[in-house]
């Protein structure tokens, strides 16, 4: 709002335009934080009442024992909570660490080839992933035979061709005197990548790790697929577990949501500073 107080106007048409703005980012704020808040609320119901659930914004009472019912209802469900942290971690490293090389590569590197490369790649990234399902689910299973397997899990989103496009886009801004001076003082591609780049990358490298986590930690359709034994599945396909013909526990099912949630807020809220950051401007003097 500080950003239209110094608008010339007249102070009865700024207010209301004032006024006009923050009543619609409220809106957006409401609609946006609502399903949390009622993922949230739904937890604290009785795990007996679960399939007569009335859907109260503001229920009567609050019990923890849904969320007791939830790791009690199946053996499984730590293992669950286990395998998403395994795949969702993994995925995340191995994209920071290979997508954030060739975006060095292609950013920094001259190789022939390179914008073709570069290109085809941008061409796969506008080929929707639920086309490649099919493809990959023969290969995994009828080709490789690692189903229900933590590769099976992982392989396919080892590195991801929009990781290498962000990398590649942030490190193309940084300043190549840093990269010559470095070359001048005897530093190889490796050095410069790990001491220069990286350090520099701080913000992408956590962007990328937030989103690529939450996107691994959130999937349902793949793990559904390649699994099939419930040691093997993780938490957003265990949770399939408490939908029933007849009736579904939904107090549990809302409080393991809610614990799901937990790694994906800790993740955020630990990287947060520096999600918003950008490329030290003043790293070249003169």
């Amino acid at each position: 709002m500080a950003l239209y107080n110094a608008h010339a106007g007249k102070p009865a048409a700024r207010n209301i335009r004032n006024t006009a703005l923050f009543t619609v980012l409220l809106l957006f704020a409401v609609a946006t934080i609502f399903p949390i808040y009622f993922m949230i609320i739904s937890s604290f119901g009785e795990p007996v009442a679960a399939g007569a659930m009335d859907y109260k914004l503001f229920p009567s009472s609050f019990s923890l024992e849904s969320y007791k019912f939830f790791f009690q209802f199946n053996t499984y469900t730590w293992r669950w909570l286990l395998n998403s942290l395994i795949v969702a971690t993994s995925v995340m490293v191995t994209n920071v660490v290979f997508a954030s090389m060739a975006g060095y590569a292609f950013s920094k590197i001259k190789f022939r080839g390179r914008a073709i490369t570069f290109s085809v790649m941008l061409v796969a990234m506008m080929i929707p992933y639920q086309v490649t399902q099919v493809p990959l689910y023969i290969l995994i299973v009828n080709v490789f035979h690692i189903q229900n397997t933590y590769t099976a899990l992982i392989l396919p989103g080892l590195v991801t061709v929009y990781n290498i496009f962000l990398a590649k886009q942030f490190m193309s801004s940084i300043p190549n005197e840093i990269l010559e001076c470095a070359k001048i003082e005897g530093c190889n591609q490796f050095q410069i990548y790990f001491r220069i780049i990286l350090p520099l990358s701080k913000t992408v490298l956590a962007v990328m790790a937030i989103l690529t986590f939450m996107d691994n930690w959130n999937t349902f359709f793949w793990p559904l697929l390649v699994t099939n034994s419930m040691d093997m599945q993780t938490i957003q396909v265990g949770l399939k577990s408490f939908k029933f013909a007849n009736t579904t526990l939904f107090a549990p099912m809302m409080a393991g949501a809610t614990i799901s949630a937990l790694p994906m807020f800790i993740l955020f809220f630990s990287l947060q500073k520096y999600f918003l950051e950008g490329v030290t401007v003043g790293a070249v003097k003169g």
